[in-house]
C-alpha cells in the first residue's frame, strides 16, 4: 500500500455506507459494472442539468458541477436519490473542505434531479470537524491489511460490490 494516501470524494460517500466498499476501492477492485443502479446513477449524472458545466477535476477533487452563484462558486453534487442524502451530504462537505484548504470558498448543493430537490450546503465549524473526524476513519480503514468484514444493510441490496460480500 502506498504511504501516500489521499482520500477521494467517493470514499467519503462510501465511508458513510459501508466500511468495507472502501477498502474494496482502496485497492482499485472494480465493483460489477453492469449494476444497474450503477449505469442510472451515470445516466442522471450525465443527462441532468445540461447548462451547467459538469464533471470538473481540481487535483483529486471531481465535482459533478461548479457555477457561478453570486460572488462566489456554487459546488453541485448530482445523486439519483435522497436515499443516502447523509451520504452523499458529507462528501460535498468534503469537497467544500478540500477547495478551503486550496484557498477557494465556494457554497455546496446536493442535487437529486428525479426528486426536483435542490439542498443547500454550509461548510461551518460542526461540518469542518466532521469532515476532518471522517478523512481519519477512511485513512484507518485503508491501511488495514483485509476488508473490514461485510455487514448486511439496507444498501447491500443494490450495492455494485454485493458479489464480493455476498457470493
Amino acid at each position: 500500500m502506498a504511504t501516500d494516501i489521499r482520500v477521494i470524494g467517493s470514499f467519503v460517500q462510501a465511508m458513510m455506507i459501508c466500511p468495507r466498499q472502501v477498502w474494496l476501492m482502496s485497492r482499485q477492485i472494480c465493483p460489477d459494472e453492469d449494476n444497474v443502479f450503477l449505469e442510472l446513477g451515470r445516466l442522471i449524472g450525465s443527462h441532468a442539468y445540461g447548462r451547467e458545466r459538469k464533471e470538473v477535476h481540481l487535483g483529486h477533487l471531481c465535482l459533478d458541477l461548479v457555477r457561478r452563484g453570486g460572488r462566489e462558486f456554487v459546488v453541485g453534487e448530482v445523486k439519483k436519490s435522497s436515499r443516502a442524502r447523509e451520504a452523499a451530504r458529507m462528501q460535498l462537505a468534503f469537497y467544500l473542505y478540500e477547495l478551503r484548504e486550496m484557498g477557494i470558498e465556494a457554497e455546496g448543493e446536493l442535487l437529486f434531479p428525479e426528486e426536483r430537490r435542490r439542498e443547500r450546503v454550509v461548510l461551518d465549524a460542526g461540518l469542518i470537524q466532521q469532515v476532518e473526524e471522517l478523512k481519519r476513519r477512511i485513512i484507518a480503514v485503508i491501511y488495514r491489511d483485509k476488508p473490514p468484514p461485510p455487514q448486511k444493510i439496507p444498501f447491500c441490496s443494490k450495492c455494485a460490490y454485493a458479489e464480493l460480500c455476498w457470493a
